[in-house]
């Protein structure tokens, strides 16, 4: 070995490279076996389905799978660091299954979702699609009318 600092040195690189997760945009989500941060039911339709990533100011980023975005809405506003700029929101697309985000999506009702919040997301705008702060408005309103 002639040079066995350096052979540390650029594996302690490549391992660097290769720790863990990310730590912004959209996790795997393992189909039928993640549950549901809020109640627990498993996350299986891939159009409806919603996760967030993020946690307390001193601490890394975690995600939490949602199967509804009215879920994913009533859960993170329990959660004091919800404002945070490292707090991102992930839907999945009602037409592809495809992550957008949240926050830039379009909101059309008239779906069938998992906790019947009705609401799909994707990524145009058409008359009548909501924006995030619509769809936040739709789903306080639908739980009202639940109760």
């Amino acid at each position: 070995m002639k040079n066995p600092i350096g052979l540390v040195m650029l594996a302690l690189v490549v391992l660097a490279g290769c720790s863990g997760a990310p730590e912004t945009g959209p996790g795997e989500v393992h189909w039928d076996r993640d549950t549901c941060a809020r109640c627990v039911m498993a996350v299986s339709d891939h159009h409806y389905a919603a996760q967030v990533r993020g946690g307390p100011e001193d601490q890394k980023t975690k995600l939490y799978f949602f199967d509804d975005l009215g879920c994913a809405v009533f859960w993170l506003d329990k959660q004091d660091w919800k404002g945070d700029a490292r707090t991102e929101l992930w839907v999945t697309d009602w037409r592809n299954g495809e992550w957008i985000d949240a926050f830039a999506a379009r909101y059309v009702d008239g779906k069938t979702t998992p906790m019947d919040f009705g609401l799909g997301a994707q990524v145009d705008a058409e008359d009548g699609a909501m924006d995030f702060d619509q769809a936040v408005d739709f789903i306080y309103a639908r739980k009202q009318r639940a109760h």
